[in-house]
């Protein structure tokens, strides 16, 4: 399976990769507070998808 090459796409796609990237971290700690005061299963659902994406990004898998 290729790896994915950011610098191929479109520079308007390119852009908004980046500033999804500079986003995720700062969101998933707002969404870590919100879920441990009140947990439920969309907060936990949606904390644990903001994570993987921080680590996809984090590990140069997007």
């Amino acid at each position: 399976m290729g790896q994915f090459y950011r610098y191929k796409l479109p520079p308007w796609c390119r852009q908004w990769i980046f500033i999804i990237e500079k986003c995720t971290l700062p969101i998933a700690v707002f969404q870590l507070i919100r879920t441990l005061l009140f947990p439920t299963t969309f907060d936990v659902f949606l904390l644990g998808l903001l994570i993987g994406l921080y680590f996809a990004f984090y590990l140069k898998w997007i």
